[in-house]
Protein backbone atom coordinates (compact mmCIF):
# COMPACT_ATOMS: atom_id res chain seq x y z
CA UNK A 1 0.00 0.00 0.00
CA UNK A 2 1.21 3.51 -0.78
CA UNK A 3 0.11 6.03 1.89
CA UNK A 4 -0.31 9.61 0.48
CA UNK A 5 -0.67 13.03 1.36
CA UNK A 6 -3.97 14.26 2.74
CA UNK A 7 -5.59 16.78 0.28
CA UNK A 8 -5.73 19.93 1.67
CA UNK A 9 -9.49 21.82 1.08
CA UNK A 10 -9.16 25.01 3.11
CA UNK A 11 -6.82 26.51 5.52
CA UNK A 12 -7.69 29.08 8.57
CA UNK A 13 -6.31 30.27 11.22
CA UNK A 14 -7.56 30.59 15.19
CA UNK A 15 -4.08 32.57 15.73
CA UNK A 16 -1.14 33.33 14.28
CA UNK A 17 -0.06 30.21 15.34
CA UNK A 18 -2.73 28.19 15.23
CA UNK A 19 -3.89 26.92 11.57
CA UNK A 20 -6.91 24.45 11.09
CA UNK A 21 -6.81 22.58 7.41
CA UNK A 22 -10.03 20.82 6.50
CA UNK A 23 -8.49 17.58 5.07
CA UNK A 24 -9.38 14.76 2.79
CA UNK A 25 -8.27 11.41 3.27
CA UNK A 26 -7.33 9.05 1.27
CA UNK A 27 -10.24 7.01 2.30
CA UNK A 28 -12.84 10.46 1.48
CA UNK A 29 -12.98 10.87 4.96
CA UNK A 30 -12.96 14.91 6.38
CA UNK A 31 -10.63 15.62 9.31
CA UNK A 32 -10.32 19.23 10.67
CA UNK A 33 -6.38 19.03 12.37
CA UNK A 34 -5.31 21.95 14.77
CA UNK A 35 -1.37 22.42 13.22
CA UNK A 36 1.05 24.99 15.44
CA UNK A 37 2.57 26.56 13.21
CA UNK A 38 5.78 27.64 15.33
CA UNK A 39 9.13 28.90 14.29
CA UNK A 40 11.92 25.66 14.32
CA UNK A 41 13.89 25.70 17.59
CA UNK A 42 17.15 24.84 19.19
CA UNK A 43 18.46 23.23 22.02
CA UNK A 44 21.81 23.50 23.51
CA UNK A 45 23.69 20.31 25.34
CA UNK A 46 26.88 22.48 26.17
CA UNK A 47 29.79 20.61 28.05
CA UNK A 48 32.16 22.68 30.03
CA UNK A 49 36.34 21.68 30.22
CA UNK A 50 34.80 20.43 33.61
CA UNK A 51 32.60 17.95 31.61
CA UNK A 52 29.97 19.89 33.56
CA UNK A 53 26.71 20.42 31.27
CA UNK A 54 25.54 23.68 31.68
CA UNK A 55 21.59 23.70 32.61
CA UNK A 56 18.94 26.37 33.55
CA UNK A 57 15.87 25.46 35.85
CA UNK A 58 12.86 28.34 34.73
CA UNK A 59 9.14 28.04 35.20
CA UNK A 60 7.26 26.42 32.67
CA UNK A 61 3.45 27.62 33.09
CA UNK A 62 1.98 24.48 30.94
CA UNK A 63 2.61 22.18 33.33
CA UNK A 64 2.95 25.57 36.36
CA UNK A 65 6.45 23.72 37.53
CA UNK A 66 9.70 24.99 37.88
CA UNK A 67 12.04 22.47 36.07
CA UNK A 68 15.45 21.75 34.87
CA UNK A 69 16.45 21.86 30.99
CA UNK A 70 19.10 22.92 28.72
CA UNK A 71 19.28 25.88 27.29
CA UNK A 72 17.50 26.35 24.10
CA UNK A 73 15.13 28.77 22.21
CA UNK A 74 13.12 30.05 18.53
CA UNK A 75 15.34 30.48 15.87
CA UNK A 76 14.40 34.01 14.45
CA UNK A 77 13.93 34.94 11.41
CA UNK A 78 16.35 35.42 8.69
CA UNK A 79 19.02 33.46 11.25
CA UNK A 80 20.46 29.90 10.84
CA UNK A 81 19.83 26.99 13.52
CA UNK A 82 23.46 27.21 14.41
CA UNK A 83 23.62 31.15 15.27
CA UNK A 84 20.19 30.70 17.19
CA UNK A 85 22.16 27.96 19.26
CA UNK A 86 25.03 30.53 20.00
CA UNK A 87 22.79 33.15 20.82
CA UNK A 88 19.98 31.23 23.18
CA UNK A 89 23.49 30.12 25.03
CA UNK A 90 24.91 33.32 25.88
CA UNK A 91 21.69 35.17 26.31
CA UNK A 92 20.58 32.59 28.83
CA UNK A 93 23.30 31.48 30.20
CA UNK A 94 26.21 33.85 29.68
CA UNK A 95 28.08 30.81 28.11
CA UNK A 96 29.92 30.15 25.18
CA UNK A 97 32.05 27.79 22.87
CA UNK A 98 33.89 28.22 20.12
CA UNK A 99 32.50 24.66 18.98
CA UNK A 100 29.38 23.73 17.74
CA UNK A 101 27.97 20.64 15.95
CA UNK A 102 25.05 19.79 15.18
CA UNK A 103 24.02 16.44 16.42
CA UNK A 104 20.65 15.95 15.46
CA UNK A 105 16.84 16.78 14.41
CA UNK A 106 13.63 16.12 15.63
CA UNK A 107 10.02 16.98 15.58
CA UNK A 108 8.01 17.80 18.70
CA UNK A 109 5.08 16.12 17.41
CA UNK A 110 4.80 15.76 13.80
CA UNK A 111 0.84 15.16 13.94
CA UNK A 112 0.46 18.61 15.02
CA UNK A 113 3.78 20.78 15.14
CA UNK A 114 5.05 22.11 11.95
CA UNK A 115 8.20 22.91 13.39
CA UNK A 116 11.62 21.14 13.58
CA UNK A 117 13.85 21.46 16.78
CA UNK A 118 17.84 21.45 15.87
CA UNK A 119 20.34 19.74 18.81
CA UNK A 120 23.59 21.08 19.05
CA UNK A 121 26.64 19.75 21.49
CA UNK A 122 28.90 22.77 22.54
CA UNK A 123 32.24 21.90 23.56
CA UNK A 124 34.55 23.56 26.32
CA UNK A 125 31.72 25.84 26.81
CA UNK A 126 32.47 28.84 29.43
CA UNK A 127 31.37 31.68 31.02
CA UNK A 128 32.40 34.97 29.24
CA UNK A 129 29.54 37.79 29.83
CA UNK A 130 26.41 38.12 31.78
CA UNK A 131 22.27 36.69 30.71
CA UNK A 132 20.78 39.00 29.00
CA UNK A 133 18.32 41.27 31.26
CA UNK A 134 15.04 39.26 29.99
CA UNK A 135 16.25 35.80 31.23
CA UNK A 136 18.03 37.23 34.38
CA UNK A 137 16.24 36.64 37.48
CA UNK A 138 13.95 34.25 35.62
CA UNK A 139 16.91 31.59 34.78
CA UNK A 140 18.78 29.88 37.15
CA UNK A 141 21.82 28.76 35.39
CA UNK A 142 23.20 24.82 37.46
CA UNK A 143 26.47 23.30 36.34
CA UNK A 144 25.72 19.18 36.71
CA UNK A 145 28.58 16.87 35.97
CA UNK A 146 27.79 15.10 33.03
CA UNK A 147 27.25 11.66 34.58
CA UNK A 148 24.83 12.54 36.83
CA UNK A 149 23.06 14.17 34.07
CA UNK A 150 22.79 11.28 32.53
CA UNK A 151 21.66 9.16 35.68
CA UNK A 152 18.91 12.18 35.88
CA UNK A 153 17.82 11.38 32.77
CA UNK A 154 17.72 7.63 33.43
CA UNK A 155 15.76 8.19 36.60
CA UNK A 156 12.95 10.70 34.68
CA UNK A 157 14.37 13.56 36.54
CA UNK A 158 14.56 15.46 33.19
CA UNK A 159 11.31 16.03 31.78
CA UNK A 160 11.28 17.51 28.92
CA UNK A 161 11.00 15.78 26.03
CA UNK A 162 13.28 17.66 23.59
CA UNK A 163 15.88 18.03 26.07
CA UNK A 164 15.97 13.58 26.04
CA UNK A 165 16.43 13.80 22.28
CA UNK A 166 18.90 16.18 22.64
CA UNK A 167 20.58 14.22 25.69
CA UNK A 168 20.19 11.28 23.17
CA UNK A 169 22.02 12.69 20.46
CA UNK A 170 24.94 14.23 22.12
CA UNK A 171 26.08 11.35 24.05
CA UNK A 172 25.62 8.95 20.58
CA UNK A 173 27.68 11.68 19.64
CA UNK A 174 30.67 11.48 22.68
CA UNK A 175 29.79 7.71 21.95
CA UNK A 176 28.43 7.59 25.36
CA UNK A 177 25.12 5.76 25.99
CA UNK A 178 22.09 6.99 28.40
Amino acid sequence: MIIKPWKILETSYLHPNIRVDKCELPNGHILTPHILDYDDEIMIFALTRQLEVVLIQQYRHGIQEVILELPGGSVDKGESPLEAAKRELMEETSYASDTFIEVGQASPNPAIYRNRIYSFLAIDAESIGKQSDYDAGAVDVTLIPLDEVVAMARRGELINSLNISTIFFALGHLDRNL
